[in-house]
């Protein structure tokens, strides 16, 4: 998995969880689904992003996702 992948997951499964636990628990939690946007917005605005740095010094490749797609299809 590379990187981006690796966020793109991150991001969509914290998301999923927000929404999850603002619907079932408290809805206090949807602030955790808007965080994940903000995050996602300003990573696209100014190219920074702190997940993916942690990933790289995990040792995550890096790659697109499109390179993905195109080496299984």
């Amino acid at each position: 998995m590379s990187r981006q992948s690796a966020v793109h997951v991150l991001a969509g499964s914290l998301n999923l969880l927000g929404l999850a636990l603002g619907h079932w628990v408290s809805p206090w939690w949807l602030l955790l689904s808007a965080f994940v946007g903000v995050n996602l917005l300003q990573s696209g605005l100014t190219g920074f992003c702190l997940s993916e740095t942690i990933f790289a010094k995990l040792g995550l490749k890096d790659g697109s996702c499109q390179s993905r797609v195109d080496a299984n299809g």
